[in-house]
């Protein structure tokens, strides 16, 4: 609300303009495109490939569009600076926005978790979402981890959203059996691998010849705080390896999975240095400023709840309306 009356009385212009422009916003991003089908987490659809194309021609003329590798240079600068960037490696990065990108000349940079580009796996949040949402019962108890059975009306998102909650908040050894409960619960057996999902590594050596970055974003998306320091090694460690083979690249850049406060540990910060890892992007809001931690780089989320209004009061105006989560 706060936005559209910013935008329609004009304040938001006069705002920006008053207001001092430092720091780069870094947007983040997971899908784009229709997400109205799908049987999986719809929350990580950013928006309609019209909406992105929209948001991209917006940046390009009001911003700075800038490549991770010119973040450091430009948190000393005045100037209104922002970043793209994907998580994961969904196929429609390539085959949505890769060309929108393209076609308004900005880059973006892609963090790749590389066990689902070789293995073609079903993620932890697109599996529980898919049961939730195709289960039979109207009713699920997922006691202990939940108080309360849940109620399953004809719209799940809110019960996918409760069961992803409390999936994050577990301790690596509990999720298992978590997962157990929740497929005897929903009697939905979800499947291992979905080819359909994923970029292949000739897409993601397609983004990097037209000039995207590409980064690591571990082998399997696990939450790295819940993991002893020899398996964080391994999930940063094997990564970059993969990129190495796959693309000639070193791991220069990273973003954390999930990506919250809790969700990295001292043990990550080191073994990130270890692994030559230049940048990290956490992903709990604020703006990356000059003097920010070169390994907890923040930033915002776009998702498709944002709408014009609210999009541009957060590109122009990041100050106001892209605050750090509580």
């Amino acid at each position: 609300m706060a936005a559209r009356v910013l935008a329609t009385t004009g304040l938001r212009r006069m705002l920006a303009a008053a207001l001092p422009r430092d720091g780069v916003l870094v947007l983040n991003y997971h899908r784009v495109g229709d997400s109205s089908r799908s049987r999986y987490d719809r929350a990580l659809w950013s928006a309609s490939a019209e909406g992105f194309d929209a948001q991209v021609g917006f940046l390009k003329s009001h911003c700075d569009v800038i490549a991770l590798d010119d973040v450091p240079a430009a948190l000393h600068r005045r100037g209104r600076h922002v970043a793209i960037t994907f998580d994961d490696g969904y196929r429609d990065n390539h085959d949505i926005a890769f060309p929108v990108l393209r076609r308004h000349g900005v880059p973006a940079a892609f963090f790749i978790a590389t066990g689902f580009i070789d293995r073609r796996l079903l993620p932890w949040w697109d599996a529980i979402a898919m049961q939730v949402r195709e289960t039979s019962p109207r009713t699920l108890d997922l006691a202990p981890w939940l108080p309360a059975p849940l109620v399953l009306g004809d719209d799940r998102e809110a019960p996918i959203r409760s069961v992803l909650a409390a999936y994050k908040a577990l301790p690596f050894d509990e999720t298992p059996p978590f997962l157990a409960r929740l497929t005897a619960a929903t009697g939905i057996e979800a499947p291992e691998h979905v080819d359909e999902e994923w970029m292949d590594w000739n897409m993601i050596r397609a983004l990097a010849r037209g000039g995207m970055t590409i980064g690591g974003h571990t082998v399997n998306h696990p939450i790295l705080s819940s993991l002893p320091a020899d398996a964080q090694r391994a999930e940063i460690q094997g990564c970059a390896a993969r990129l190495r083979e796959e693309l000639g690249i070193a791991m220069a850049h990273f973003a954390y999975p999930v990506g919250g406060r809790e969700a990295f540990n001292e043990d990550t910060r080191r073994l990130l240095g270890e692994a030559g890892v230049r940048q990290a992007y956490s992903f709990y809001g604020g703006i990356a400023r000059a003097g920010a931690d070169p390994l907890d780089l923040q930033r915002i989320a776009v998702d498709c709840g944002i709408g014009r209004d609210l999009f541009q009061a957060m590109v122009e105006l990041p100050q106001l309306f892209c605050r750090l989560a509580a």
